[in-house]
């Protein structure tokens, strides 16, 4: 599909399509996270349970986006769905034309009473790519920025985790292991794994890790208070624990071929949930003609959707956006075209 040069529509409110955050796609989303472990660089720095949410929230963007296209009978391709090896390979094609979802999570409960009461203040916000992303080989002019917000609480300190479980809110607790163990120099076998709990109640754990040819692999565990128990599966490395319910005390893991006990205190645990309100997505912009018109951005500014961003970024309004409505109709009649 051509993409035309002569688009006059200006974005607007109206132009602004509002989905909804149901809980699948904070499910479809911390799938994705916790495979996506190993290999995440966390160009924005701070907790590795922040990021994990941002994962989390970024792909259920991309749930909805993809809901939103299959409901409308709007036509698009999936183009060997993104490999956890390489979590920043675009997936959608419209037209023929790779498409990169920019999204932004806004958390603050203020901002987002704003934004749902008048969704036209997105469109005073700036559309970012991180210049590291944009300069990344791989990349062409005719393949499609699109930009989302998506709104969300999330339940991440002590006080809210446990008034989301006082409320029978959902939780997904997380422990993330550093990179030695998660995506360690050397690929051999860790040996038969070994956890024991300093908890007074049942832990039920699970491993998140590789396996030799590095497919993602899991293995569900039952910790009885005090009681030593070994895991089956043959891991080369451990990306995460998750717990299904806060433990009340320390949960060590061994591994014997590295003679090595990790030990996860009591509070190192996060709380990756996310819980979904509203998916904004607002407007797109051919990569070549967004590279164009982008200002720059440094690390350090503070904008609409971070107090300040912590890499730099290439900039182009929301209102100077194409809206997306219009998009989606040319790929409708562009396969109409197609068609015998």
């Amino acid at each position: 599909m051509k993409l035309a040069t002569d688009y006059c529509s200006l974005m607007n409110p109206s132009s602004l399509l509002r989905l909804p955050f149901p809980r699948d796609l904070t499910e479809g989303g911390i799938a994705y996270a916790v495979r996506s472990l190993p290999h995440t660089y966390n160009r924005m720095g701070g907790s590795p349970y922040d990021r994990l949410r941002r994962i989390v929230a970024g792909v259920a963007v991309e749930l909805a986006f993809r809901r939103h296209l299959t409901q409308n009978d709007i036509p698009f391709d999936v183009k060997g769905a993104t490999p956890f090896t390489d979590p920043d390979r675009y997936d959608v094609s419209l037209g023929g034309h790779r498409c990169d979802v920019k999204s932004f999570l806004l958390t603050r409960r203020e901002q987002i009473r704003r934004v749902r009461r008048d969704p036209g203040l997105l469109l005073d916000a700036p559309a970012l790519v991180p210049s590291d992303q944009d300069a990344a080989e791989g990349h062409r002019d005719d393949d499609l920025y699109l930009f989302a917000f998506a709104t969300a609480l999330n339940a991440a300190s002590p006080r809210d985790l446990q008034a989301a479980l006082a409320a029978g809110q959902p939780i997904h607790l997380i422990h993330a292991f550093p990179k030695a163990w998660a995506n360690p120099q050397a690929w051999t076998p860790l040996g038969r794994l070994a956890l024991k709990s300093d908890c007074d109640s049942e832990v039920t754990l699970e491993i998140g890790g590789q396996v030799e040819s590095r497919e993602y692999a899991s293995e569900k565990i039952v910790l009885k208070p005090r009681t030593r128990t070994e895991a089956s599966t043959a891991f080369f490395s451990v990306a995460s624990l998750h717990a299904a319910s806060p433990p009340d005390g320390r949960i060590a893991l061994r591994s014997p071929a590295r003679g090595e006990t990790y030990v996860i205190p009591q509070i190192d645990w996060g709380n990756v949930w996310v819980y979904g309100m509203d998916i904004f997505l607002t407007g797109w912009l051919p990569r070549g003609e967004f590279r164009q018109r982008a200002r720059f951005i440094p690390s350090g500014t503070r904008v609409f959707q971070y107090s300040e961003t912590r890499v730099k970024n290439l900039a182009v309004d929301v209102r100077d956006l194409r809206p997306l409505g219009a998009l989606l109709e040319k790929v409708k009649e562009w396969k109409k075209t197609k068609s015998p």
